[in-house]
């Protein structure tokens, strides 16, 4: 028999709370691949990998927000830890790929594309490795073009996160873009869910679910990644380019997937005696054979 799927229990909360955390993770992630492209050696990498990890971190906890409300009413939902912590590593690993390609070879559409097809990949395999974790008494079916549609979100929402952290600006330029990928990683998961159905193991589960709720399974697991992005969210704040949008040290003029409009900070101040008529002192230090205003 069919099994009676509710994703709301708690009506709009686990909702919004959980657009709220992809928004989190997203903003942290956008802000740290931004600033890598402005950074070399180590001090990039050590950027793009807080950066993957904070989009991955924020996605993952999105999505077991959003499933404190779900409920299977004729049964009772658990979930296996090890599945549950394998998808969030799938998510920062596959984030991380994307994140470095286009903090490699900039915000390209080769770069952008590749990439935003991987880190999207990743976003749908997160997702739905998470659902393989469930153990309940039935069977998870789903509805293949649901899953299709679902999958074309996650990655056109993954290119389009991946293009606004090549556009270096400033933070409200970031806090928009967030909001945005907010929106499309919660539409993907609705999508995901949307697709989704149950069917029991046997009649005799059409007795009111026991146990522990959802929300009691879930919230242990997500310990760990709400600290690790209220750290990376310090470590943000306590960077001045994050707030502001400028660079105070050397540009990295010329580096890819860096606008121009990124390096317009540079000290453009005149090098010193530029301009300035040259003493008759000064002539005799020129190279034999080059023409002064004295000697033409």
């Amino acid at each position: 028999m069919q099994g009676t799927v509710d994703g709301f229990s708690y009506g709009l909360v686990t909702p919004v709370a959980a657009y709220l955390m992809a928004c989190l993770g997203g903003a942290l992630g956008l802000r740290c691949t931004t600033r890598s492209m402005l950074a070399d050696g180590r001090l990039r990498i050590g950027w793009l990998t807080l950066g993957s990890a904070a989009i991955g971190s924020g996605i993952w906890t999105m999505h077991f927000v959003a499933m404190m409300g779900f409920k299977v009413l004729q049964t009772p939902v658990h979930y296996d830890p090890l599945t549950t912590f394998a998808s969030l590593a799938v998510a920062i690993v596959m984030v991380g790929i994307g994140i470095f390609m286009v903090g490699s070879e900039g915000a390209t559409g080769a770069a952008l594309f590749t990439g935003g097809t991987i880190t999207g990949l990743g976003i749908a395999s997160m997702h739905y490795l998470g659902m393989a974790g469930m153990r309940l008494n039935g069977t998870l079916e789903y509805n293949t073009v649901t899953v299709a549609a679902s999958v074309v979100i996650a990655v056109v929402a993954a290119i389009a996160a991946l293009w606004a952290a090549g556009q270096v600006r400033g933070f409200l330029w970031s806090v928009g873009a967030s909001l945005v990928m907010g929106i499309a990683v919660s539409g993907m998961h609705y999508t995901g869910m949307a697709a989704l159905s149950v069917h029991l193991h046997g009649a005799a589960d059409a007795a009111p679910a026991d146990g522990s709720s959802s929300a009691a399974l879930l919230a242990p697991l997500m310990i760990g990644p709400l600290v690790f992005l209220l750290l990376a969210g310090v470590v943000v704040m306590f960077d001045p380019f994050m707030i502001m949008g400028r660079f105070h040290g050397t540009p990295a003029e010329r580096r890819p997937g860096v606008p121009t409009h990124a390096c317009a900070h540079t000290d453009r101040r005149p090098l010193a005696g530029a301009g300035r008529p040259l003493r008759p002192a000064e002539h005799e230090h020129r190279a034999p054979g080059l023409r002064t205003p004295q000697n033409r």
